[in-house]
C-alpha cells in the first residue's frame, strides 16, 4: 500500500510505519497538511499489514505548531452557530487515531500546540525531550477554545483540574510537569528518545497481530462503564484464546523458562524472545 505524500514522509519497516511531518518552517497545521493527515490517518486504519505507527518531526523544535490562525479566520460566520448531529472532520481524525486498530505514537521532540497537541493527546502513547518538549493549547488567548478534541480529551488524560489549567492558562506546559501529569508518558535526553522509542515500537510490532489490537481495543473500552468494560475484556480475551498464536506462544513460553523461578526474575527477556 503505497503512502505518497508531499508533507509528509512515510517509511515501512514490516508492521511499523514512521511517519515524518515536515512543513517548514514550524509544521504549521495548515489546510494542505491538514489535508494529508486525514487521508494519512484513513489510509493508516485501512492498512491489513501495520501494528504499530510512530509520529515525529523533521524540526526537532515543533513537532506541530498549532492549526493555522489564518485559515480558522476565513472559517464561515454569517450564520448562527448550530450544534452538529455528528463528529466533525477534524474530531473525526482524532478518533480514528485512537481507536484504529494500530498502535500510535508521538515522539515529541519540541514544541506542540493547539490542534497539534489535540492530534497527539488522541494517540494511544506520548514521549518527549527533558527540557525542550513543551505543550500550550493557546486558544483561549485567541478568544476562542481548543474545537478539535482537547476540552474533552485533556480531562480523561490528565485530570479535570490539570486540564483546565492547560485550557485556561495558554501557557506552556514543559515536559517534567507534562509527564508527572501523565500527558506524557516518559521523558529522554535529547540524544536517547529516537533509540527508545524506536525498539519500543518493534517490541510491540513483533508480537501477535491479533494481541496486540485486541489489546488495545480492551484498554479503550476503560472508557466504558466498568461492567460493560470487563464484560468486553473477557470477550476480547476469549477471542484471542482461540487464536493459534496465543497457543503456540504460550507453549513456547513454558519451553524457554516461563513459570521456572529463574526465567520469571527476567521475565521481559522471555516476552522478547517471543515476538516474532
Amino acid at each position: 500500500m503505497p503512502y505518497d505524500f508531499e508533507l509528509l514522509n512515510v517509511d515501512i519497516e514490516g508492521r511499523l510505519a514512521v511517519v515524518t511531518i515536515d512543513n517548514p518552517p514550524i509544521n504549521l497545521i495548515t489546510p494542505a497538511l491538514y489535508a494529508e493527515l486525514e487521508r494519512l490517518t484513513v489510509q493508516l486504519k485501512a492498512d491489513p499489514d501495520l501494528t504499530v505507527v510512530v509520529f515525529k518531526s523533521a524540526d526537532p523544535d515543533f513537532f506541530l505548531a498549532h492549526f493555522d490562525v489564518e485559515a480558522i479566520l476565513q472559517f464561515p460566520i454569517d450564520t448562527a452557530a448550530e450544534k452538529d448531529g455528528e463528529l466533525n472532520l477534524y474530531h473525526m481524525m482524532c478518533e480514528r487515531l485512537r481507536t484504529m486498530d494500530k498502535v500510535t505514537i508521538a515522539q515529541i521532540e519540541g514544541r506542540v500546540g493547539g490542534g497539534g497537541s489535540e492530534l497527539v493527546a488522541s494517540m494511544d502513547m506520548r514521549y518527549g525531550v527533558r527540557g525542550k518538549t513543551k505543550i500550550n493549547q493557546m486558544e483561549i488567548p485567541l478568544g476562542i477554545l481548543p474545537g478539535g478534541t482537547g476540552t474533552q480529551r485533556l480531562p480523561r488524560l490528565v485530570g479535570r483540574g490539570r486540564a483546565m489549567e492547560i485550557v485556561l492558562g495558554g501557557d506552556d506546559l514543559d515536559a517534567q510537569t507534562a509527564e508527572r501529569w501523565g500527558y506524557l508518558n516518559r521523558i529522554f535526553e535529547a540524544d536517547e528518545i529516537q533509540d527508545w522509542v524506536m525498539d519500543f515500537a518493534r517490541r510491540i510490532a513483533s508480537f501477535p497481530v491479533s494481541a496486540v489490537r485486541l489489546g488495545k481495543a480492551a484498554v479503550n473500552a476503560a472508557e466504558k462503564p466498568l461492567a460493560e468494560g470487563l464484560l468486553e475484556e473477557a470477550y476480547l480475551f476469549q477471542r484471542l484464546l482461540r487464536q493459534d498464536s496465543a497457543q503456540t506462544n504460550m507453549r513456547r513460553y513454558i519451553e524457554i523458562g516461563g513459570q521456572t523461578r529463574q526465567g520469571e526474575l527476567r521475565v521481559n527477556e522471555l516476552n522478547e524472545q517471543l515476538g516474532e
